[in-house]
């Protein structure tokens, strides 16, 4: 259903034979329902700590969602940059500062954007050492993550949706 076969630039720059579109997934009630249920359930063993979660905008944004009305924690949207009117935010929604926060990304190659939107948690203060990814494309992003300081735990992997 996500998965695609083609030739497809990916957000890394990386030219791929195929792409999983998380929009095939993330917009539809009867996969996305599951799916949160799936990501708050990983959030929460993966974090057992955490009182909140975060997603970057904007592919990750019904994924978290989804996942806070299954698990009953707050959420936190980091965006790409700050808007500039109102609010200037980069973080939207509320938070206290030492809070731990699980992140939540839909596909991860590289884990670039992921990562940033670690750094911007972290830069408010918050405590983000977990991630949870609905796929991991096996690309960099694990040992990337791993780096950084941040464990992350997906729900597939791109060798587990090949193989089926």
């Amino acid at each position: 259903m996500a998965y695609l076969e083609g030739d497809f630039v990916l957000r890394s720059g990386k030219r791929s034979s195929f792409y999983l579109d998380k929009y095939r997934f993330a917009t539809r009630p009867d996969v996305l329902a599951p799916l949160g249920q799936a990501l708050a359930t990983a959030a929460a063993e993966a974090a057992p700590g955490a009182t909140r979660l975060a997603g970057p905008e904007l592919g990750a944004v019904p994924l978290v969602t989804a996942a806070s009305l299954a698990g009953g924690l707050p959420f936190l949207i980091v965006r790409g940059e700050a808007k500039d009117y109102g609010t200037a935010n980069r973080l939207e929604g509320i938070f206290i500062e030492g809070e731990t926060v699980c992140l939540l990304e839909d596909v991860v190659t590289t884990g670039g954007a992921a990562l940033e939107a670690v750094a911007v948690l972290r830069e408010a203060g918050l405590t983000c050492d977990r991630a949870v990814c609905v796929v991991d494309r096996q690309e960099g992003a694990a040992p990337a993550f791993e780096e950084a300081g941040v464990r992350l735990t997906p729900l597939f992997t791109i060798g587990e949706i090949r193989d089926a």
